[in-house]
């Protein structure tokens, strides 16, 4: 396994994160296969876990923290290992500030997420959105708090415009804290559209990139060889395949030829930018866990990103170069 520091701090993760979004929800991944999955994990040197508080998908339940929680407590130095994610924000109750980023909210889902997880620290808390009525005072106040109390170690950001890294990490430099050291986007061939904004403003502020969906919901990995023969594909694949069907099929030529999976040449030419910390891959099963390592192993000559380019034009580079002179 490759290891790199988180953003500009010292922490060192795993070039691959787990995803444990498909634990716990009805059809998929069950709790038995997620702590196969989670020990094989640490097997093969994935140290960094991401989760949330709304995965499960049941309001106010923490199904997939609870997971994790209960993995955890078999004890084994799992939780030594783990260099644990999670994030805050999402709706966990019906009544007022039971979401959202209120000092109050982040206090109590602090709190009910450490519980949930059956450990006395978090690794890297996220905001899992921006919440633009609520000022960066009051955030970084709150995060200092469970900072000082030993509660949460680092802090990160999720789904934020490069705007709103610069407005919370000038933020935290006026109050002399670390501020952001993270970010999640989604990013991947398909979806490019950070290269404008947010990468730049990351590799400026020293911020680790954690692209999520880096597989673009499964379109990457194949998804018209696999329609062709027959087998079954999610409902957003089905869906989403005849849209970007031309461009998938250049691809999967491409892949052929250099004689690579997709979901791999995918991955690999992620992995290749330097402000990139850790794709985030969820698999269901081991089989999709062990077949991700292939990844870290392959390089991509300059012709075929440049085919990749070709057939997945991004913006441009970053802005404004990308749309002005």
């Amino acid at each position: 396994m490759q290891y790199v520091n988180l953003g500009r701090t010292g922490l060192k993760v795993s070039r691959l994160c787990l995803g444990t979004m498909n634990f716990g929800p009805e059809g998929m991944t069950t709790e038995a296969e997620s702590f196969r999955i989670m020990d094989r994990a640490l097997e093969l040197g994935i140290n960094f876990f991401d989760t949330a508080d709304v995965y499960g998908w049941k309001k106010g339940e923490g199904i997939t923290e609870q997971i994790i929680g209960r993995w955890f407590a078999q004890g084994g130095g799992r939780r030594e290992k783990t260099v644990l994610a999670t994030k805050l924000y999402g709706q966990m109750g019906d009544w007022p500030n039971q979401s959202r980023l209120s000092a109050l909210y982040i206090r109590r889902a602090c709190d009910a997420s450490l519980q949930r997880l059956r450990t006395d620290y978090i690794d890297l808390y996220q905001m899992h959105h921006v919440a633009r009525e609520v000022p960066w005072d009051e955030i970084w106040d709150a995060f200092e708090r469970l900072y000082q109390a030993g509660k949460v170690i680092y802090f990160g950001s999720s789904n934020f415009a490069a705007w709103h890294i610069v407005q919370a990490n000038e933020a935290a430099r006026r109050r002399n804290f670390l501020g952001l050291v993270s970010e999640q986007s989604k990013y991947s061939l398909i979806c490019r559209h950070i290269e404008l904004e947010v990468l730049p403003a990351c590799e400026h502020y020293g911020v680790g990139v954690i692209p999520w969906s880096p597989l673009a919901g499964g379109l990457l990995a194949g998804a018209v060889a696999q329609a062709a023969s027959g087998r079954r594909a999610g409902e957003w694949v089905r869906k989403e395949l005849p849209r970007h069907a031309p461009q998938l099929e250049q691809f999967e030529r491409l892949c052929s030829e250099l004689g690579e999976k997709p979901a791999d040449v995918a991955l690999a030419w992620m992995l290749r930018h330097p402000v990139i910390t850790a794709p985030i891959i969820g698999p269901r099963t081991l089989e999709q866990l062990d077949g991700a390592l292939r990844a870290l192993e392959l390089k991509l000559a300059d012709e075929t990103l440049k085919k990749l380019d070709g057939i997945f034009p991004g913006p441009g580079g970053p802005a404004p170069e990308a749309y002005a002179w």
